[in-house]
């Protein structure tokens, strides 16, 4: 029944009241459909990537471009290092405004940008040497103003600031590509790898620094190796619009260790020999918050044998050892959003602006949501931000969990498609550093499967009014999803996560 039993919630002040009956229902949250990826066309890469070769028929669409930003910011030209596109910086076509080969740009990466370059979609840009890595600014070069940062072996760690930065932009809808490398390959003698720059970036960094991206990278070096990909046919890294992805090589490299019960988005796709599952992972992906995130365990793979002098370089993009090259470049479409993730139909479809959730402020009760009973209230202990009705998950003082979810199918031809919701959130608790109870934000697939993680809120996020909150999920466009809320509560001391007037904008 809807608006009972609200009395029974514990207060800020009152941390004594009757705990509520143990009736709550756990909906089965059900979606139809399949998932579907939209696969953009791809233009001829570089003529120095015959494992690109296969896109050449492919043509230049008349998108907007996508904007992808390469660091040069993290030393890593240091030693012997040459992970650039080119020598013209921020813009690599100040050096050649036509590039046909990978040597009309300098760097030991210009192979990989001549390839997206030649595509006619895609607009490079560098982070040069002494900039800053910044989310929010007026800067050129912040990251608001591109679909993907790439993160080449950084040698020098990111400062507070700059990781909030990193996944704040992942967070709103961004994509990033880690790329590591052995252990001890400190080329700049500062006492950092890149493969500690990137697990501090993922444990200390502001935004969230429970493990976001569900994986870590192995404190180790593997010498050689040829890793394998799994056999999936239709996710889109591997099976991409340069081409099939078969594997990879390691020259020096590591790998990572897979915790889907820390994000059940990661993916392993690459796997060192003879490992699979969670660990000895060499590629792998995964989604935070609106955005996605690749990591590639050594650089050797990218690495096109050609830069500036007096550099020790190795042409891995070319080995016939791996499908480097198409594994670079599929994963550079796929974390712009160039593609879709998941594999099934093709895109097309139209699209009709609008308002798509059903009962989006919860004035007409529980219809079409489903979880918790009595979640859905006009309860006045507390208010609504409108009309009588909102969603109050938690708020007992003891170990409990609601949820909150509704299934929705977001037009295929949608270019754009915005979650929208406000929360209020009180707490007894009195820390300022722990986060006790827990709002989790998700969209989960057909199955049930955790696509992303958009957002966790907690006790530490507490407000005196309500906040508005707003997500990307333009990449689930064609597919049928499950929006679901879960608030969690620890053994005492009340918070509850109280949400209204939701939406989910297309257009």
């Amino acid at each position: 029944m809807l608006g009972l039993r609200r009395s029974t919630r514990h207060t800020a002040t009152n941390r004594t009241a009757t705990a509520r009956p143990a009736t709550a229902r756990l909906a089965t949250l059900t979606a139809l459909g399949a998932l579907s990826a939209l696969l953009a066309a791809a233009a001829a890469p570089a003529s120095a990537a015959p494992a690109a070769d296969t896109a050449a028929q492919a043509t230049a669409t008349a998108a907007a471009p996508l904007r992808v930003l390469f660091d040069n910011s993290k030393a890593e030209t240091a030693g012997n290092a040459d992970w650039i596109i080119g020598t013209g910086q921020p813009d690599p076509l100040t050096q050649n405004a036509s590039p046909t080969t990978e040597k009309d740009w300098t760097g030991a990466l210009s192979a990989w940008g001549v390839a997206l370059q030649r595509t006619g979609r895609y607009a490079l840009k560098t982070l040069p040497s002494g900039g800053t890595i910044t989310y929010g600014t007026t800067a050129a070069t912040d990251l608001r103003n591109f679909d993907t940062f790439v993160l080449p072996e950084p040698n020098v760690r990111l400062s507070a600031s700059e990781k909030t930065a990193v996944l704040t932009f992942v967070q709103n809808g961004g994509g990033l590509f880690l790329v590591s490398d052995h252990a001890d390959a400190d080329r700049n003698n500062d006492g950092w790898d890149a493969l500690e720059i990137i697990n501090d970036l993922m444990s200390d960094n502001g935004v969230d620094n429970t493990d976001p991206f569900g994986f870590t990278l192995d404190t180790g070096t593997v010498q050689t190796d040829n890793p394998r990909a799994i056999a999936d046919t239709t996710d889109p890294v591997l099976n991409g619009g340069f081409g099939k992805v078969t594997g990879s090589i390691i020259r020096s490299g590591t790998t990572a260790t897979l915790k889907p019960a820390d994000n059940p988005s990661v993916k392993g796709l690459v796997y060192r020999t003879g490992s699979s599952g969670n660990t000895g992972a060499f590629f792998a992906t995964s989604t935070f918050g609106s955005g996605r995130v690749a990591v590639w365990g050594d650089s050797s793979p990218i690495d096109d044998g050609t830069g500036q002098s007096g550099n020790t370089l190795y042409d891995g993009w070319n080995d016939t050892a791996g499908t480097n090259a198409a594994l670079a470049l599929n994963a550079t479409d796929w974390l712009s959003k160039a593609t879709t993730g998941g594999g099934g139909g093709g895109g097309g479809g139209t699209c009709t602006t609008g308002q798509l959730l059903a009962n989006p402020g919860f004035e007409s009760g529980d219809t079409s949501w489903t979880g918790s009973a009595g979640v859905i209230t006009n309860d006045t202990g507390r208010p609504a931000r409108t009309g009588s009705y909102k969603a109050w998950l938690s708020g007992y003082g003891s170990a409990h969990t609601d949820t909150l979810a509704q299934t929705v199918t977001i037009p295929a031809g949608c270019t754009t498609a915005t979650l929208g919701f406000f929360t209020r959130i009180d707490t007894a608790e009195t820390t300022t550093t722990t986060a006790y109870d827990t709002l989790k934000v998700q969209v989960l697939n057909s199955g049930g499967t955790v696509l992303s993680t958009l957002a966790t809120y907690s006790n530490l996020n507490a407000s005196s009014g309500y906040v508005q909150r707003s997500f990307d999920l333009a990449a689930y466009a064609g597919q049928t999803v499950t929006l679901k809320f879960t608030g969690t509560e620890g053994s005492t001391l009340q918070t509850s996560f109280v949400i209204d007037d939701t939406a989910l904008t297309v257009g």
